[in-house]
């Protein structure tokens, strides 16, 4: 049977002299183009995918590599030294390339890819004039932080953590059932692919404590209430020293007694005496401005303007996100009637009601409009 076999390094496609990094990636390639998974009811791609299996576990094996290197086939088969071990050792062999092949995100990278910290979200809330021109602010963040003991590797100063013997770094073990890998985490190092001997005593080796920092957040302008904003790294310590997480600060905006924010428009509310909306007049209106806490503009409330009348102020409001400008303050007017008259404001009124009645007394033009 021996001598119909073909010559193992020609299975993978690889030299006699090949180093067992370049095998290594052959059987990769190797594997992958003929397994049964992606050749489904293709005899002939899992008759090779067989043979590229037995050649690995051979050449993979510095020992057999040698007997095979000196005696060929004959070499394995006449147990000059131990010979071919079964579909049992393939699957052994498969199980350590296919733990690396799908693990992660399908790479093909040695080891596992570190498991990145979970993410972290808190509240900062701002006042308008923060929130529409921008500001820095350092935001306080209570959560686990990676040891400065171990440097978050969860291992005691002067150690390290070493690779797990079970999924070999992996991070996950796979186990065969016919030709179908099932793979799952590694039940020992819970996928961190690193087991830890001598723990950190500050962190108990999970390598993280707890306590409060202060992370400087840069807020844009036109930033509203209900948006967030990610800070990259800032979030979760990764497990061992991988990766942290991400930050996401989510904005609540203060209510301000001037105006009212509708996007990137501004509403104030102007107050008017009634006087001023019949003849007309110049006003100060609210501003929102950078640079002054009590910025005012002038209006012009024409004559005759009605309670709830409104106009609108151009590039006075919140500036935009994307820097282009700004949005319009909006100005809703309110017509303040007295309630309060002396009797020569009363006299003046009712003059003033005939006037625009168009003469005769005021209470006989409302005595008349009654019957």
């Amino acid at each position: 049977m021996s001598s119909s076999k073909r010559d193992y390094y020609e299975v993978l496609g690889v030299t006699r002299e090949c180093s067992s990094d370049e095998l290594r990636k052959a059987y990769r390639r190797e594997a992958l183009k003929h397994h049964p998974d992606r050749n489904q009811g293709d005899g002939a791609a899992e008759a090779k995918f067989k043979e590229v299996n037995e050649a690995y576990q051979v050449l993979s094996d510095d020992e057999k590599r040698r007997i095979y290197d000196q005696f060929g086939h004959a070499g394995l088969d006449g147990g000059a030294g131990g010979g071919f071990d079964g579909i049992s050792d393939v699957f052994a062999h498969m199980q350590d390339l296919f733990t690396e092949m799908f693990s992660g995100s399908m790479g093909f990278g040695g080891g596992a890819r570190p498991r990145r910290g979970g993410d972290l979200r808190v509240q900062q809330r701002l006042t308008l004039r923060e929130a529409a021109f921008g500001c820095k602010r350092e935001v306080s963040v209570r959560a686990p932080a990676a040891c400065s003991d171990c440097g978050g590797s969860g291992a005691k100063a002067g150690t390290k953590p070493e690779t797990c013997p079970q999924c070999r770094g992996a991070g996950q073990v796979s186990n065969a059932r016919g030709f179908v890998m099932f793979t799952s985490t590694c039940p020992r190092c819970r996928g961190a692919g690193r087991v830890v001997k001598t723990p950190c005593p500050s962190c108990a080796g999970q390598g993280a404590v707890e306590r409060t920092r202060k992370v400087n957040v840069t807020f844009p302008a036109g930033i509203d209430a209900g948006q967030r904003l990610r800070v990259p790294g800032q979030g979760m310590p990764g497990p061992h020293g991988a990766p942290a997480g991400d930050l996401y600060v989510e904005v609540d905006v203060e209510n301000d007694a001037r105006f009212e924010r509708d996007g990137v428009d501004l509403v104030a509310r102007a107050h008017v005496p009634f006087t001023d909306a019949a003849l007309g007049a110049e006003m100060r209106v609210p501003a929102l401005e950078p640079d002054a806490e009590d910025a005012t503009l002038p209006l012009a409330i024409p004559a005759g303007t009605q309670s709830g009348a409104v106009f609108t102020m151009k590039g006075h409001g919140v500036p935009r996100l994307d820097g282009r400008g700004r949005g319009s303050l909006v100005v809703v007017v309110q017509v303040d009637v007295p309630t309060s008259l002396s009797p020569r404001a009363k006299e003046l009124l009712a003059q003033l009601d005939e006037e625009l009645r168009g003469g005769g007394t005021a209470s006989g033009k409302r005595a008349a409009s009654a019957k």
